[in-house]
């Protein structure tokens, strides 16, 4: 599959990742599926199948730091060389009042899975990206800034705010490694698709639907593959639109303290491992 160009794309099996991975497919992507059921993994990939396009299915548990790695290692072994990676999976707020959850590592839920998960995954993959490559990650309009004094929000937590946090976090890490990337020939962008889309992590919050999870796709797909977006990076994109993200994401210090921290923290889980 060397010629075949390559797609991995997160929370595929569901929401609006369930609708972007056959759009990838039509671009004449082969798309590799990620989601924890294997079930609805397999209609995916039949769906894509049926339609003339060419998809795979390989399950992974983003709250777990060791089975992205597992993940990472049998992608690039099945794959070699990658084009697209778009980290769309994540959790919502969750219902109003729900209570404090911890992902599999101890780590607050929506910091693990919407952003260490990501930030794991993009390092871990560096290496097979092809020159031209594209990094595409799936944040929110909704955006708090971080208070590193309690990362974990182990004090006075709500779904609403570890939500808006961590996606400021997976704004930081883009932009972040959109610089590191300069001269390799790969972009890193982020992206707000649309707000309370019909989707499990809306329906969890009982909001009423607002934006169109098709329009959301396209704005996905957009980013992945249209031309118009080749050599672009480092950017925040609302609904498609180029757009100043909140003010902390563009602070060189929050970043530094954000990139140590996560380090920390993964270096800290490997070791215990």
């Amino acid at each position: 599959m060397s010629d075949t160009k390559i797609a991995v794309i997160t929370g595929a099996t569901d929401g609006m990742g369930r609708v972007a991975a056959p759009l990838l497919a039509r671009a004449g992507y082969h798309v590799v599926i990620q989601g924890r059921s294997e079930t609805r993994g397999a209609e995916v990939v039949r769906e894509i199948d049926e339609a003339g396009g060419s998809a795979s299915f390989m399950a992974c548990d983003l709250a777990s730091l060791d089975d992205i790695r597992r993940f990472a290692g049998e992608v690039g072994a099945a794959h070699g060389q990658i084009d697209v990676l778009v980290n769309n999976a994540g959790i919502g707020t969750g219902p109003e009042g729900a209570p404090r959850e911890e992902s599999a590592d101890g780590f607050e839920r929506r910091f693990a899975i919407n952003y260490l998960a990501p930030y794991l995954l993009s390092r871990l993959l560096l290496d097979r990206l092809r020159p031209g490559a594209r990094i595409v990650n799936v944040a929110s309009d909704g955006q708090h800034p971080i208070d590193f004094s309690d990362l974990m929000l182990e004090r006075d937590y709500s779904g609403e705010a570890a939500y808006c946090r961590s996606k400021v976090a997976l704004i930081m890490a883009t932009f972040d490694l959109a610089s590191d990337l300069k001269g390799a020939g790969v972009t890193a962008n982020t992206m707000h698709p649309g707000s309370y889309m019909n989707t499990t992590m809306v329906r969890e919050m009982k909001h009423a639907v607002v934006d169109s999870v098709d329009e959301g796709a396209g704005f996905i797909l957009d980013l992945a593959a249209s031309p118009e977006r080749a050599g672009v990076t480092g950017r925040y994109f609302n609904r498609g639109v180029d757009t100043r993200a909140e003010e902390q994401c563009y602070d060189p210090e929050a970043r530094r303290r954000l990139r140590e921290a996560t380090e920390a923290i993964l270096a800290g889980q490997r070791a215990h491992a």
